[in-house]
């Protein structure tokens, strides 16, 4: 068995279109002038973590539910992508999702269009606990990530984390709902980056100002995680474990355009560090962070190595705050 290799959870894959256009407005016609940004590609955040971790030179196993024409397409890209990664999908009734994004660096924005996903049935479930468990004797980490398709329980999250620390496995998750909530407040993840790139709201209170993203913080650790993570407008994250909060704020700015992958990235850095140096999750975040700033040098989602993420070790201040 290879000690670094990860079994990636995308309950909801998508193929993923990035478009680049300048000064985007409704109702007008535009013309993509950028051909490299409009390439189809398998998406779904567990299934980016997979690619990024690929760069990293580590092995991976993809998961989640597929379907239709569009499944297949997701599946064969991504098999095409890096033969570091290997698909283990369940197939349904229902197509894959796709979504959109455009990117308009001119006025730097980033405007998603994400479609709702298949239909998974419990039959479907059933078949995808079966491969999981055996998947899970084959790796050190699960990242379970991104959105949960119709029809899957709300504690489903809760029961793939908890299988997989009672295994014994390190279990990143970023994601946000009512799925990831109920997993998070029973502690299933070892660490929890709460996606909040929609909504800045958590366990239903609204995150306002750095005390309330504080409080979210310590409230994820003291539920049992070991390292909460939280984006905090744009530029800085909020790190909180058993050993205190910290604030990570970049040097330099970070366009919102660029924000595309950032986070995949920071979870990807995060578990790349633990694999190797696990219970260092402070140093974990730093990893998490540097890659993050790596990725922000790109419009769409790039392939970085852990060279580019040396190179941004140093790219931002670290503040306690408790």
């Amino acid at each position: 068995m290879c000690y670094l290799r990860v079994l990636t959870v995308t309950l909801n894959p998508a193929l993923d279109r990035e478009l680049v256009v300048e000064n985007f407005t409704i109702n007008n016609l535009h013309r993509v002038k950028n051909q490299k940004y409009s390439i189809m590609e398998p998406g779904g955040k567990g299934i980016n973590v997979s690619l990024i971790l690929s760069g990293f030179g580590i092995p991976s196993i993809a998961m989640g539910f597929i379907g239709g024409y569009i499944g297949a397409v997701v599946e064969s890209r991504l098999r095409n992508l890096s033969d570091l990664v290997t698909t283990n999908f369940i197939n349904v009734e229902e197509e894959t999702r796709e979504n959109i994004t455009i990117i308009d660096p001119a006025s730097d924005t980033i405007t998603e269009i994400n479609s709702q996903g298949p239909f998974v049935d419990k039959r479907d479930i059933d078949k995808f606990m079966k491969r999981y468990l055996v998947s899970l004797g084959r790796v050190n980490a699960v990242v379970i990530s991104g959105s949960v398709p119709p029809g899957i329980p709300e504690d489903f999250y809760y029961l793939l984390g908890n299988t997989a620390k009672e295994a014994g496995k390190l279990v990143v998750s970023e994601s946000i709902g009512a799925c990831f909530e109920y997993a998070v407040k029973r502690g299933a993840f070892t660490v929890a980056r709460p996606d909040l790139r929609s909504d800045q709201k958590l366990f239903g209170q609204d995150l306002e100002d750095l005390d309330d993203y504080v409080e979210a913080g310590k409230k994820i650790v003291e539920s049992g995680a070991k390292m909460a993570i939280l984006s905090y407008e744009i530029e800085g994250d909020v790190i909180a474990t058993e050993e205190g909060v910290w604030f990570f704020k970049t040097h330099e700015h970070v366009e919102r355009s660029h924000l595309l992958g950032t986070g995949d990235s920071f979870v990807a850095g995060v578990v790349e560090h633990l694999l190797k140096h696990p219970h260092d999750y402070l140093n974990a975040a730093k990893r998490g962070m540097a890659a993050a700033i790596t990725e922000a040098a790109y419009l769409g989602k790039e392939r970085i190595t852990l060279d580019d993420v040396e190179t941004n070790l140093t790219a931002f201040d670290i503040s306690r705050l408790r």
